[in-house]
């Protein structure tokens, strides 16, 4: 648990230093996403080079690999990743070690044994605009979450005030209940997080992308129909959305499917998914059934994901079915 709170910590550090450093206004309006590249490896590397010094043995299920930044071509992004791993890390590393420790993140997965899966940066877009974004750590163990660490460098800390502090940790392990502490700052302090108390749909709020192409908006509208929901969508980018229901900021959480063929990740919900019941809440796709981590490195037993407080979540799951009606 503190290995992974340290590795998602530094991976923020990161992230924060090639914000601050790479974007730009220029980068933006030119839709420039080498910044998002550079901390994308850096993060990566910071993470699995932790993971290997206190467990050596543990295989990562990781998102990139190092052939971008081999040759004359990866020279300049090369560069520039093992400068910024190295802000972050104790003992500086070398080009071929920074390299090494990212190609650690390659493993197939499965159902059997401990691996980590990672997520350098989860909502590119949203860090690019200086928005939401987050580093997403999960500990699987025999094809089950069993530990969760999301790193939200931008997350208000309380939402009733959106321009208070910012900067959450949330952290979740099996059985232990979910937490968030004050990101980077040296007061350890964790409280206890739980879902919403809503009993009745029509008082709840659901938390959307800002993205329109990770979800099927329509079917959002007719679902928030069926489940009379009035209230005002919390939109953000990446796992930040899972710590938001996890803490009760809004109620309900859907990814549905944008169509037939597409498989989620692991690394986007591994670490999600155990906030979430940590918290009081739970997960399923959108058939109801609960995800399988157990699979390698996507979800390809499960389509979609629907998270919601206890009180609510089967009728959300209802809901969720006679809109698609069997689409998937």
């Amino acid at each position: 648990r503190a290995v992974a709170i340290e590795a998602v910590e530094r991976a923020s550090r990161v992230c924060e230093a090639v914000f601050k450093r790479l974007v730009t206004d220029e980068t933006l309006t030119k839709k420039d996403k080498s910044p998002v590249t550079v901390a994308d490896f850096s993060a990566q590397a910071v993470v699995n080079n932790i993971l290997e010094k206190y467990f050596p043995n543990d295989p990562i299920v990781g998102e990139e690999d190092s052939k971008d930044l081999l040759g004359e071509e990866g020279r300049v992004l090369r560069e520039k990743v093992v400068e910024l791993t190295n802000t972050a890390v104790n003992t500086p590393m070398s080009t071929e070690e920074v390299l090494k420790a990212i190609d650690r993140g390659q493993y197939a997965g499965g159902s059997t044994g401990r691996h980590w899966t990672l997520d350098p940066i989860d909502g590119t877009k949203g860090f690019l605009r200086g928005e939401q974004f987050a580093v997403c750590l999960a500990l699987i163990i025999d094809g089950k979450v069993r530990l969760g660490v999301v790193g939200c460098p931008n997350l208000p800390y309380d939402m009733s005030q959106p321009e208070g502090e910012k900067g959450v940790l949330a952290v979740a392990v099996e059985k232990q209940g979910a937490f968030q502490r004050k990101l980077n700052v040296k007061d350890f302090i964790e409280t206890p997080i739980f879902v919403s108390i809503v009993e009745d749909s029509c008082n709840a709020s659901f938390c959307e992308s800002v993205e329109a192409g990770h979800a099927n908006h329509g079917d959002s509208a007719k679902i928030a129909e069926l489940l009379g929901i009035t209230k005002q969508s919390v939109r953000m980018d990446s796992q930040c959305k899972y710590v938001a229901v996890a803490r009760g900021d809004a109620d309900i959480y859907l990814r549905l499917p944008v169509d037939s063929k597409y498989v989620e990740k692991i690394w986007d919900h591994a670490a999600g998914n155990i906030i979430i019941q940590e918290a009081g809440g739970q997960v399923s796709d959108v058939n109801g059934e609960p995800l399988d981590f157990s699979q390698g490195r996507t979800l390809s037993a499960n389509k979609g994901v629907i998270a919601a407080n206890a009180n609510i979540f089967g009728t959300v799951v209802e809901a969720v079915k006679a809109t698609l009606s069997n689409k998937f």
